[in-house]
């Protein structure tokens, strides 16, 4: 009877539970996240030894980016720490960090190029860029009260508290799956223009891909683990409704 109850209860999925689900398909995805962050960290250190033959630095190759692209008035600034360059489209402004900024390093050119690129973007009003922007309120929203909802859903057994819960952390999923053709289409700009202005050679263009390669696939990592804690709940919220109806 036990048996039989979890299968009907998970609809499907035999004797395995939410949990157990979860568990299997996270290992597979941890392994992968903390492949990409090892990915990161290492290209990046490795290729910020490694000097460009132009001496170009990273304020210098944004500020090339950006003028291959017909784009001007973007502030270029200096931030402090390391890989936390961004470009923030309030202020305008592209903040390189400090191994960025002023280093002349293939990694601080493929960085900087990339966040380059998403000033590009808002200048061109691409639209993936357009729709992450408009979804952030609600992803703030989201990701500030997903959990409140989820925990009290599942403490009062109240379903209609989990659903909300769910759709409010599918907002956060939905954020990271915008993300992805933004990021990627950063990078791609960065190398294009790269490649089209010459702003490193043969071998460092080689270096700059793998520096950007590996930071897209912590954007991947990471739609991955927010996609697998929605289905857990998902599922959790279904295995109850299929109790309620035996």
């Amino acid at each position: 009877m036990r048996y039989n109850t979890y299968y009907s209860g998970y609809g499907g999925y035999g004797a395995y539970s939410a949990d157990a689900i979860y568990f299997v398909l996270l290992i597979p995805v941890m392994i992968l996240s903390l492949w990409a962050q090892f990915q990161v960290s290492g290209n990046f250190k490795k290729y910020s030894q490694v000097y460009c033959v132009n001496r170009l630095t990273g304020a210098r190759a944004a500020e090339a980016v950006l003028r291959s692209h017909g784009v001007f008035g973007v502030g270029i600034r200096r931030c402090s720490g390391s890989l936390t360059d961004h470009y923030d489209p309030r202020d305008n402004c592209i903040y390189l960090s400090e191994p960025v900024y002023d280093q002349a390093t293939v990694a601080a050119v493929g960085v900087a190029c990339h966040e380059a690129g998403h000033a590009v973007q808002y200048a061109e009003d691409y639209f993936p860029i357009r729709v992450r922007s408009a979804v952030i309120p609600a992803t703030q929203f989201g990701s500030k009260f997903s959990f409140i909802a989820l925990f009290l859903g599942l403490i009062l057994n109240s379903q209609s508290l989990l659903l909300t819960g769910i759709i409010l952390f599918g907002l956060t999923t939905f954020f990271q799956l915008v993300t992805l053709p933004v990021e990627f289409n950063a990078s791609a700009r960065a190398i294009r223009t790269i490649e089209d202005e010459r702003l490193l050679n043969g071998n460092e263009i080689t270096g700059a891909k793998r520096v950007l390669r590996a930071a897209a696939l912590t954007y991947v990592a990471a739609l991955l683990m927010s996609a697998l804690q929605l289905m857990r709940y998902v599922l959790i919220f279904m295995s109850r409704n299929n109790r309620r109806r035996d």
